[in-house]
């Protein structure tokens, strides 16, 4: 396994930010690491990139100790963390030639990221006058500089426009293919997009640990928005078979859960016939991580 974690927890004070956390990540596989503020994600991450040790467990990366073997950890681990430090004052390859020389690679792989990152159009600019987004394309090229087997990213596309966001989302599928990437963000759709596993952390936690399209198939709920032509009273929504919850979102306008596979839709329409309402709009609305991710951590 390139990572392994077994039973860590780590403590601050009497806050447990990690309590009894277990999993492994294969080599070639990218996965989402997912949790509200305060779960215990950046803790993690730091634990395996040896930045601080857990207080019992074990865990190792690429078949390395974090605690006995430091060293090679951190020469097998890209790290790019969630508060990126950059010298501000250095210009971009001056920063990568900087992170080369640590590293004992050549010049020619700093050119190769940042081909790869998207940075040459803002490479020969002072890293403090680069926006945002470019930044983290200079945190992620020295990430990926010394070609290392894993990629341990944290929030690694805040601050980039939408353009961007497809950019750098395609870098990381591209290099996943040949190393393990292991990631934290808050956005649902990049890790739609990319990741092959997700694992939710909640309260220090595990709450959910599957395979992306195992995960999304296990819906057995549907959820509709209907927006009738006039008020209705929400009683009437007893008749209806299979009714999870209801909620009135804007005026006339209700989102209806079903627990059924069945398509509730026609079913709808006909109870608005029978109550002497017409229906402006129904949409059959696909539940998506985003609401996966809602009902782990609200549960827990």
């Amino acid at each position: 396994m390139s990572i392994e974690v077994q039973n860590i927890s780590k403590s601050y004070g009497v806050h447990k930010a990690l309590d009894n956390v277990s999993f492994s990540v294969k080599k070639g596989e990218i996965v989402g690491f997912l949790g509200p503020n305060g779960a215990g994600k950046s803790t993690l991450m730091k634990i395996l990139t040896t930045y601080i040790n857990a207080d019992e467990g074990k865990a190792s990366v690429n078949g390395n100790d974090v605690n006995d073997n430091q060293k090679a950890v951190q020469l097998s681990v890209g790290y790019l963390a969630e508060h990126n430090p950059l010298y501000l004052d250095l210009y971009v390859r001056e920063y990568l030639e900087f992170n080369a020389d640590v590293y004992k690679v050549t010049k020619l792989r700093i050119e190769e990221v940042i081909e790869l990152t998207g940075l040459m159009p803002e490479s020969h600019k002072k890293i403090g006058q680069l926006s945002k987004g470019y930044r983290q394309r200079v945190g992620l090229a020295t990430a990926l500089l010394h070609n290392p087997d894993v990629l341990i990213l944290d929030e690694p596309t805040t601050g980039l426009d939408p353009n961007q966001l497809v950019e750098i989302r395609n870098v990381i599928k591209n290099v996943g293919k040949n190393k393990t990437v292991f990631l934290s963000t808050h956005i649902m759709q990049e890790v739609e997009a990319i990741c092959d596993r997700v694992i939710i952390i909640n309260n220090g936690k595990i709450v959910t640990d599957k395979k992306l399209d195992k995960l999304v198939s296990e819906i057995k709920e549907q959820i509709i928005e209907v927006e009738f032509d006039k008020t209705i009273d929400e009683a009437l929504f007893a008749q209806l078979l299979n009714l999870k919850s209801f909620r009135n979102t804007h005026e006339k306008v209700w989102e209806l859960t079903f627990e059924t596979e069945l398509d509730m839709r026609s079913s709808l329409f006909d109870f608005a016939q029978e109550n002497g309402l017409k229906t402006l709009q129904i949409v059959l609305k696909s539940k998506n991580l985003e609401t996966i991710f809602r009902e782990k951590t609200s549960k827990n």
